[in-house]
Formats: C-alpha cells, sequence, structure tokens
C-alpha cells in the first residue's frame, strides 16, 4: 500500500511540475507580448477642445471623442460607489481579479444557458479598454487581461485605477467618462449629481446605448434600481437613502448641444483656424482651452438684429408662395410636424411652425390655420404684406383680401402672435424664411478684438461665411478712402465740386462711359463734404481723376484694403470686390486717429496641461495722418446727421458712417462706428441678383446697424470723437464754404488740418444759377 501511495506521490509531483513547466511556457508565451502596463502613467486619451466667449461661456466643442478628463478627488464619493457597486463591488478587496466573481458568473451563465453575466473586474476592463487592443479570440484575450490585471495592480493604487476607468468608459449618447455623460444626461457636471444620477450614471456601462436615459428611459431606470440595491448590498448606502433615490425625479436635459449655435458662424471660423495652425489631431483630441474675443451678448443681439432687418426685407420683396399643398387627407400627417415640434417646445410667441390653411373668409378678412393640434386664426392684417413675388423687385401690387395671397390647402410657415379667444387658440402671421442674405462684423476700435461676426441668417441652412469669405461690390462704402486721399493730397472739406453730367472712357479702347447719379440728379457747384454726404457719383469720379487712381489705391491699401482693385475711374464707384471684415477693419481706421488695428478672434491657446500656445495682444500702426482720419469722421457725422445715412440718427449719441449701393441695388452696405464699436452690414442675394427698386444701404443695411448698435450701446454712457491738436473748427458757408457770415443761409461747424481752414467770409449771393446740370456744363475728359 505504502507502494502505491509513493507512486501516487511521484506521478501528482511528476504532474505538477510539468502543469508548472506548461503553465509557466504558457504564462511566458502570453505574457511575452504584452503591452507595456507602464504606459498608463502618461494617460492623454482623446478629450474636447473647447472654445469659450469673452464672458467665459462656452460657445463650442469640437471632439473625437467626447470626454473630460476630471481628477478622481473632484467625483463625489455617491458616484464612484455607484460604478463599484455596478461593476466590481470587490474592487479594493482582489488583485486583479475577483474568484468570487467568476464563480458567481459561471453558475449564472449556466443557470440561464447563456452568457448573462460577466466576471470582469474593474482593473481587468482597464486592461482592456487601455492596453488591449487586438481582436483575439476571447480565451487568448481574457488570459493576457488576467496577466495584466496583476500587473496593473501591483504598479498603481486603486485610486489610480478608479481615476483611469471613470474617465475613459464609453457611457452612451457620445460621452466618454462621467464627466461628459453627466453633462449629457443631466446637462451638469458630477460635483451637482445627486444619488439618484449617480446611481443612473453607474448602470449604464453594461450596454450604454441601450440604457441610456436618452434612448430608452425605462431600462436606465431599471438599471438604477440595479445599481442601488447593490450599494445597499455592498453597504454604500442605506435602505432609506435607496428609498428615497427611487422617489427622486430623474430629469433628463440633455447637454445643449446648440452651444455653438451661439455664435456658429464666429465659432467655425475659429474652428477653421485651429485646424490650419494646429492639425486636425490636436483640434479634435487634444483638449485645448480656446479662449476668444466673441461677446455672447453683442453675437447675440447682432444675430437678433440681422435676422429682423432680412425678415422686413424679405417681407418687401413679396410673398413666394405656400411651402406645399396638402389635400384634406394630408391634413393629420403635416399637423403631426408641428405636434413633434411641440412635444419638445410648448407654444410660446415668436416661435415658427408649419400650417394648414382649412378655411378662408374674405368676408370676415379671417383664415383658420391648423397646426399640431392648434386651431389659429390669420388676420388679414397679419399677412397684408404678402404681394406676390417678382425677381428682381419688379412691381407687384398689394393684396387686397385674404384669397389673393393664400388658398385653402396651402402649407404655409406661421408665426404664433398671441394667444386668441375661443373657439382659436392662437392668433398668427404669416411667415417666410428670408432667401436674401446678409452679414454683420463688428470690431472694438482701440483694440482691434472681433466682438461680434454672424456670416449669414442660418448657419444650419448655409454655413458660407459672408462676413469674411464673401467679396462684393462695396458701392459707394468705397467713396470715404477716395475722399480721405484726396484730403490728404490738398483738397479740404469745403473744397467746391461741379456736380455736373460727366462723360469719360474707362480706357482707349472702351466706349464712352456716363457715370449716374441716384436718380440722376446734379446740383450744380457742391462744397466737397456735401459729395460725399449725399454720396454723389459724379463729383467722386471727379475727385478719383483728380488725385489718381493709383494714389486712391495706395492709400486703400494703407487702411487695410487688400483685396484686388480695378484700375480704371469705376473704382469711384465701388466696382471692385472686397469683404465686410476688411472694409469694416479699413474704417476703423478713421474712429482710431489714423491708427490700424489688426483684428483678430483668439485671446488665448491653452493645451490640456495649462500651457499656452498662443497669446494675442492689441496691435496696430499709424495708416494715415490724425487730422485725416479725424476730418474723415466729421464729414462721416454728416453722412449720419443730414446724408445718406440719415435713418441711424435714432442712435442718438455721436455716431458716423457710410452707406453704399451698387447701381444695380445687388449689394446694399453700411458701414458705421462710435468711438467705442465698429459695425459693418452687407445685405444681398447669394445669386447676385438684384434687390428692386429703393433697396439701398440706406434702407436694406442701415436698420440693421441701428437694431445692433441701440441694442449693444444702451447701457454704455454717451461718448463723442475727440480731435487730435493738429485739426481747427470754423463755421462755414453751407453753399460756398467760405467763413459764415450775415449773408449765409446754412453753416455748418466743420473741422480742418490746420491751415488750410477759409480765410474769406461769404459775400451776398448772386442770382441763383438756373437750369438742369445735366445738360449743359458737361464736362467732357480723355
Amino acid at each position: 500500500m505504502n507502494r502505491y501511495i509513493k507512486i501516487i506521490i511521484w506521478v501528482v509531483a511528476i504532474g505538477a511540475v510539468f502543469a508548472s513547466i506548461i503553465g509557466g511556457s504558457l504564462w511566458y508565451f502570453w505574457s511575452s507580448n504584452l503591452p507595456y502596463s507602464g504606459t498608463l502613467d502618461e494617460y492623454n486619451p482623446p478629450v474636447i477642445t473647447e472654445v469659450y466667449s469673452a464672458e467665459g461661456e462656452v460657445i463650442g466643442r469640437f471632439w473625437k471623442e467626447k470626454r473630460i478628463v476630471l481628477p478622481l478627488e473632484e467625483m463625489p464619493k455617491n458616484l464612484i460607489n455607484a460604478f463599484l457597486a455596478a461593476e466590481d463591488g470587490q474592487f479594493y478587496k482582489h488583485k486583479g481579479i475577483s474568484i468570487t466573481g467568476i464563480i458567481r458568473s459561471v453558475i449564472k451563465n449556466q443557470l440561464a444557458g447563456r452568457k448573462k453575466q460577466g466576471a470582469s473586474t474593474i482593473t481587468q476592463q482597464v486592461a482592456r479598454l487601455l492596453l488591449l487592443k487586438s481582436q483575439e479570440k476571447q480565451y487568448k484575450r481574457k488570459v493576457r487581461e488576467i496577466i495584466l490585471s496583476f500587473q496593473i495592480e501591483k504598479k498603481y493604487s486603486k485610486e489610480k485605477i478608479l481615476f483611469l476607468y471613470l474617465n475613459e468608459i464609453y457611457l452612451g449618447s457620445g460621452a466618454y467618462g462621467v464627466e461628459s455623460a453627466a453633462r449629457t444626461y443631466f446637462n451638469k457636471g458630477v460635483a451637482e449629481l445627486n444619488l439618484a444620477e449617480c446611481a443612473m450614471l453607474g448602470g449604464l456601462y453594461q450596454a450604454p446605448t441601450n440604457y441610456s436615459p436618452i434612448n430608452n428611459f425605462e431600462k436606465a431606470k431599471i438599471r438604477q434600481k440595479y445599481t442601488l440595491n447593490r450599494m445597499v448590498h455592498d453597504g454604500f448606502i442605506t435602505e432609506a437613502e435607496r428609498k428615497e433615490a427611487l422617489e427622486t425625479p430623474i430629469i433628463i436635459s440633455k447637454e445643449q448641444e446648440n452651444t455653438f449655435d451661439r455664435s456658429p458662424h464666429f465659432t467655425e471660423h475659429v474652428r477653421r483656424y485651429l485646424e490650419n495652425r494646429y492639425g486636425r489631431d490636436l483640434l479634435y483630441s487634444g483638449g485645448l482651452k480656446v479662449y476668444t474675443t466673441a461677446s455672447l451678448d453683442l453675437q447675440q443681439k447682432a444675430v437678433k438684429a440681422l435676422e429682423k432687418g432680412l425678415r422686413e426685407l424679405d417681407k418687401r420683396e413679396g410673398y413666394r408662395g405656400p411651402m406645399a399643398t396638402a389635400t384634406p387627407d394630408e391634413y393629420d400627417r403635416v399637423r403631426k410636424e408641428a405636434d413633434d415640434i411641440f412635444r419638445k417646445s410648448p407654444p410660446v410667441e415668436g416661435m415658427t411652425v408649419k400650417g394648414i390653411v382649412s378655411e378662408i373668409n374674405d368676408d370676415t378678412g379671417e383664415a383658420t390655420v391648423l397646426t399640431g393640434n392648434l386651431k389659429c386664426l390669420l388676420a388679414f392684417e397679419g399677412m397684408k404684406w404678402a404681394k406676390a413675388y417678382k425677381p428682381g423687385g419688379a412691381y407687384s401690387p398689394l393684396p387686397k383680401r385674404i384669397s389673393d395671397s393664400i388658398s385653402q390647402g396651402d402649407v404655409i410657415l406661421c408665426r404664433l402672435e398671441k394667444p386668441a379667444q375661443e373657439p382659436f387658440d392662437w392668433t398668427i402671421l404669416l411667415d417666410q424664411e428670408p432667401v436674401v442674405q446678409g452679414a454683420i462684423y463688428t470690431l472694438e476700435n482701440q483694440t482691434g478684438r472681433v466682438r461680434a461676426m454672424v456670416g449669414g441668417y442660418s448657419f444650419s441652412a448655409s454655413q458660407f461665411d459672408r462676413a469674411n469669405q464673401a467679396r462684393r461690390q462695396p458701392g459707394s462704402v468705397f467713396k470715404s478712402f477716395i475722399y480721405a486721399a484726396a484730403l490728404d493730397n490738398g483738397m479740404t472739406p469745403a473744397t467746391v465740386i461741379l456736380d455736373t453730367a460727366y462723360l469719360s472712357s474707362l480706357n482707349p479702347d472702351d466706349d464712352i462711359w456716363r457715370p449716374k447719379n441716384y436718380k440722376e440728379e446734379f446740383l450744380g457747384p457742391t462744397l466737397f463734404r456735401k459729395g460725399l454726404i449725399l454720396s454723389k457719383n459724379v463729383i467722386t469720379v471727379k475727385i478719383l481723376r483728380q488725385i489718381g487712381i493709383q494714389t486712391t489705391i495706395d492709400y486703400a491699401r494703407r487702411m487695410g484694403i487688400e483685396s484686388e482693385l480695378g484700375h480704371d475711374l469705376s473704382l469711384a464707384l465701388g466696382t471692385s470686390g472686397v469683404t465686410l471684415n476688411e472694409i469694416t477693419r479699413a474704417y476703423s481706421v478713421f474712429a482710431n486717429n489714423g491708427m490700424l488695428v489688426d483684428p483678430y478672434y483668439i485671446e488665448k491657446i491653452e493645451n490640456r496641461e495649462g500651457i499656452i500656445l498662443e497669446e494675442n495682444n492689441p496691435s496696430m500702426s499709424q495708416a494715415i495722418p490724425d487730422d485725416i482720419a479725424y476730418m474723415m469722421t466729421d464729414i462721416l457725422k454728416g453722412v449720419v446727421m443730414e446724408g445718406t445715412g440719415r435713418r441711424v440718427r435714432e442712435l442718438s449719441r455721436p455716431a458716423a458712417g457710410k452707406t453704399g449701393t451698387t447701381n444695380d441695388l445687388k449689394d446694399a452696405w453700411f458701414v458705421g462706428y462710435t468711438p467705442e464699436l465698429i459695425t459693418g452690414v452687407w445685405v444681398g442675394y447669394d445669386s447676385n441678383v438684384s434687390m428692386g427698386k429703393e433697396e439701398t444701404g440706406s434702407r436694406a443695411a442701415s436698420p440693421i446697424w441701428l437694431y445692433f448698435m441701440s441694442d449693444a450701446l444702451k447701457d454704455r454712457p454717451v461718448q463723442d470723437f475727440v480731435a487730435p491738436k493738429s485739426v481747427v473748427f470754423a463755421r462755414i458757408d453751407k453753399d460756398t464754404g467760405l467763413l459764415a457770415s450775415p449773408y449765409s443761409k446754412e453753416t455748418v461747424f466743420q473741422s480742418f488740418r490746420k491751415g488750410t481752414e477759409p480765410t474769406e467770409y461769404a459775400t451776398k449771393p448772386e442770382a441763383p444759377r438756373s437750369g438742369n446740370f445735366s445738360e449743359f456744363d458737361i464736362d467732357f475728359s480723355d
């Protein structure tokens, strides 16, 4: 018997040796090519790049993986414990794997006849997520995972492992890590989460898409209950706390991904810069902090002003007809679209939705419109603007009755006006989305900080940035550079120029060219200042011819105009395309006493470690003499007070500016400034068609400028422009430009470069010169 026992012992011993050799060999084989666990020291996962406004609010996020890395000590205990309870209750007791967990998993899976429960510890999950990248068969990967787990546990603290895990895991709806998940589902950081919310997040990891509270709230609640039960079982919370958490309402307020919509063109401009300068990887994975110059307050006011102005203009253009026509059988389908909107956002004043015209009564001047489950009243007063649209702004009569513009079954865009009396729910206004486009660009005069920039009516409809990318003819806005060059080359605000019909040829091979004034009116002898105030084309052409085209181009270049400029007299009419941002920057030279600023969008860029990669500060240089800049401001104040820009007098504070209109009414501009801010506005069609009769810079663009600047400056103290010491003032006769005298009918207090002011007084005027200046005193030139 002893002999058999000895044999058995020897067999077991030999078997153990062989098993050890085989096991060791397998261990060596599987561990020989493992990733080095020490790489976890340099944990740098893809992280969100965030773009901030000047007020410190997020206006844009860019990511490959939507993740915000958070130190473990900034995570609440309830959140950490929720994940421990749901994923690894023995985390602080095991050394990388949980034997009891494996046994429990095997039993449950066998009883269920399928894989119902996993046995991976949090450490194993870290190994799998961060170190094992291959798609090996399950058993091989599992062994490698176990080996790595032992190595990780040996090298790192439990806190480090938790830090890696809670920042790395995917929790659904694009969110990686707990901080991003908290913002995604609850629109707040983890520090603000209550126990109920912590438990809901803790239950997501096993099937984040399936358990997402956005995708399936009921399943998320089941997982929340499971997590809370496990937290009680593991001693993290009491039964009373569990019950209270289950009764706590969960409000899913998905993080506002429309942060980008708060300043979309500005943010997209910054995004393009970042990608070009730093590359896609750093932009989308580097966790940059980008601090911009954008004032969110001014940005929102600019959007509001542009939308209002373009809607007004679009209605003047006419009604383009219904969005569609529906039969009574299709009413329910169309109404359901509005129902879906109302479920997300209850009806409020100003909301625009689709509606169906179900009844029209021309006798009462009312139509019934159905939208969602609402019955709305459309009165003729709310749609009397809806004349038939004619391309190019051709004449079309206003409607006299409702049926002139809409018909039963029309699917229309309507704007909710106010709650109505029975049998109606709301009164509405007929609306339509503008086709005409526009842009706003606002600089801080003395620094060059771009405070607001709107590149179009709707970023979602068109990402084209009309403030920076569109090169359009500036029309009369360009005249100011010609006048400034003339002042710097011997002319004065009191120089007299003959406003008459003018014939010329742009070059020797061209036919005769005859520039025209708007409405083809000619004033005869006219002061220099009045020529700009009234935006007289012929006077500007004559000034350009006198001082020289190249002199003007050089002057415009000094002031920041970089676009290609035509080398002929049509330059006086603004026929060379420019961008809104460059012409606004150039006008800031007048506001800045001749200093040219370098506009910038970004104050500072930091990487994820807080190291500054880029920092910008105000930069400027003297472009033109300060006295010339001030004299131009003085004249441009006259444009606002008595000229083509007089619509903006309502600003009720010192302001200077210039309208711009191309001869065919395809482009309308207004660039204006106060001592603090300069804002440029452009309006026109992307298709470059005419906006129609009367849609000048004064009518189409300056109201938008006024809406914005009135709102932007309403809480700021009133300031006036300060004249430099090289400027003197004289009261002059408005007709002759001489010093005012008792014979003067109208006078104006005008600035001059010292030594150029008039010295003679106006005398008794001769009999007024009569006649039509378009028919005589014609100035023929080569």
